[in-house]
Order: structure tokens, then sequence, then C-alpha cells
């Protein structure tokens, strides 16, 4: 067989799992797009009853047409509605992800609860409620991950952090001590998946404007900014794109703080 006729290996396109992309504005969102330029096949899930209950809200159809964005990039892209907060829902994603697509490669752990609530309010709900998503499902999700990997390298998770080591959270105990169990989650992990060929690591974006800034928020955040801008989703999602690439496979069990020099003081 002369050289032209030989047959053309190529590489089977990576799938990823990113919870959380309700909304075509938020980080979510941005990470699917960046992940679909990268070339690959996507898988998002999404729970409009939490978006809906925000200030910010969510159209009902913002899921379809974030997907008809993703496939014009010309890979797959499925999404699934779930609560995450289900004690078995992080079998339903990975299931329905391999079902639909195939093994996935890629963990992007975006979905997150958040409320209010500083020590004069704080109760047992609110605790568990941020608990349930924040800390079970991305855990939950990321140990069946590991469980299921089978490709020998290549593997990676990304979970989304808040930086609660970089200063307090006045007002969200509940939000700063399980996104902070993340950062821990993160560390161990990564030590314990390596063998695996998995890399484990954090991203911390900072404050994002997705939607949910008052006028008054962003002229406090400029303040606080040496770029004289507010962070946007595709600046996670840039980074979430190189650390989910073959290029970042010796950086693993770290916590990466992409905010733009953000001044907590």
């Amino acid at each position: 067989m002369s050289i032209q006729n030989q047959p053309i290996e190529t590489k089977p396109k990576k799938v990823a799992v990113i919870t959380g992309a309700s909304r075509r504005q938020g980080i979510g969102a941005a990470i699917c797009r960046a992940l679909a330029k990268e070339g690959v096949d996507i898988f998002f899930t999404y729970w409009s009853k939490y978006d809906q209950s925000m200030p910010w809200g969510v159209e009902p159809d913002e899921p379809r047409i974030l997907r008809e964005e993703i496939t014009k990039q010309g890979v797959r892209c499925e999404y699934l509605e779930v609560d995450l907060s289900a004690a078995d829902a992080y079998l339903t994603v990975l299931d329905e992800g391999k079902r639909r697509l195939g093994d996935p490669s890629i963990l992007v752990n975006n979905a997150c609860f958040s409320t209010t609530d500083g020590y004069k309010v704080l109760d047992s709900t609110s605790l568990d409620n941020h608990y349930a998503i924040n800390v079970r499902a991305t855990t939950m999700l990321s140990v069946e991950f590991a469980r299921r990997f089978s490709q020998g390298s290549g593997g990676r998770i990304i979970n989304l952090t808040s930086g609660q080591a970089k200063g307090p959270m006045p007002g969200e105990i509940a939000y700063a001590a399980t996104k902070g169990a993340v950062e821990a989650l993160t560390l161990t992990l990564s030590a314990e998946v390596a063998p695996l060929g998995i890399t484990v690591n954090a991203v911390n974006p900072g404050p994002t404007d997705t939607g949910w800034m008052s006028e008054e928020t962003k002229q406090f955040l400029l303040t606080k900014s040496p770029f004289g801008r507010i962070g946007l989703p595709e600046d996670a999602a840039r980074l979430v794109a190189f650390l989910a690439s073959e290029e970042a496979s010796w950086i693993t069990g770290q916590v990466i703080h992409s905010e733009g020099g953000y001044r907590r003081r």
C-alpha cells in the first residue's frame, strides 16, 4: 500500500460532562462553548427550578438554545435536567452521559447552590442544601468518574470554587464552608487518582458578571480591579479549557485563582 493510500489514524473525540449550565450568560455555558471550540463533545446538566428562584431568573428554552449553539461548532451536544441534590443524581448524570455520547474523559463540576445566610439567619436546612450540591454532588460525581475511567491517561476533573482561602465571605457562611471543602477535596483526590492518569484541579474565577450584579456592585468591584474591568464567564472558561487539554497534563492538585488580580483589601 502506498503512503498516500494508508489510512490516517484519528483520535476519538473527547467527551466532557459539565454541570450547572442552565443560563447562557453563566460560567457553565461559557465552559461548554470553550470546550466545544476545542472539538470536545458536550453533555451538560441544568436545573431550572434553582435559577428561577434566584433574582436573575432563567428563560425556559435557554438549554435548548445553548445546545444549538454548541452543535454549530461541529461537535455533538446533549443535555439533561437533573436535581443534583438527589442522593443518586451523580449516577444518573454519568449513566446518561455515557449512553448518549460515550465515556467521558472530562468532568467539570460547575453547578453550585448559594444563598445569603450570615450567622443570624443560618439554619440546618440551608446548610444541608449547600452541602448536597456543593460537596456531596461534586464529590460523588468525581469519585464515580474516577471509578469508571479506563482510558489510561488524559482524564480531567475540574472543580469551580470561589477563593475562600483568600479572604472572608461575610453573609455567606454555608457557601464559604462548602466551597472551601471543594478545595480540600481537590488536593486529596488529585493524589488518589493520579495513578489512573487523571488530573484534578480547581478554578476560582473571582467576581464574574453573569447577570447577578447590580450597578452598585459593579462600580464597587471596579475599584478593586487592576485591569479596570469585571471578570467575564469567558475568562474562567478559557482556563478550564486549558486545564482540560493535553498541555495541562502536568498540573494537578491546584486551586488556580483566575480573577484578574482582584484586590480584597
